[in-house]
């Protein structure tokens, strides 16, 4: 348990994983609150100045990643954890630029969320991978890295990548590929 109730912001669209993070959370001890989009979310941080946060990629139709700075512009000292079950390089390496201290891939517990919070220092001890990633995998980084230069825009996007529209809407709506 927590000597003193920490505050921590959940921003998530997935009202399930807001419910089970919430209540995992308030049994550690910590003041849980739970938005599930951009302005609830900024509202939440104004009126409670939370010192964590953890924040969704991908919320509707916002991207979290859009989110981060006007979050961290509030809450300054907020430590700010990106979850995501998109994950991609390109991503991981905006959330952390934009003031993230961490990103996990979901499905994450609440106690991987509350290392990924704790955590000061990056672990030179990471595994590296055995294996390059697959094609389908590169494909994956490669269309998230274009869409986040596009600002999340979907038609500018198919247009700098050479695909129809509603072929990135189908190949975005599938869960990416472990490896």
């Amino acid at each position: 348990m927590q000597d003193t109730a920490q505050r921590l912001l959940i921003i998530d669209d997935d009202e399930m994983f807001c419910q089970v993070l919430h209540r995992a959370m308030s049994r550690r001890g910590f003041e849980a609150l739970v938005a599930h989009d951009a302005a609830e979310a900024l509202s939440l941080a104004r009126q409670h100045q939370p010192e964590l946060a953890t924040l969704d990629l991908k919320l509707e139709q916002e991207s979290g990643l859009k989110l981060l700075p006007d979050l961290l512009e509030l809450v300054p000292d907020c430590r700010v954890v990106v979850l995501t079950g998109y994950s991609s390089i390109a991503t991981a390496v905006e959330a952390i630029k934009l003031g993230a201290v961490n990103y996990l891939c979901k499905p994450a517990d609440a106690d991987e969320v509350l290392a990924a919070l704790g955590r000061e220092e990056g672990d030179p001890q990471a595994e590296v991978a055995e294996h390059p990633p697959s094609i389908n995998r590169l494909t994956w980084e490669h269309i998230q890295k274009v869409l986040q230069e596009h600002d999340g825009n979907i038609s500018a996007t198919a247009r700098a990548l050479g695909m129809h529209r509603r072929t990135l809407q189908r190949k975005l709506q599938k869960r990416p590929v472990r490896r």
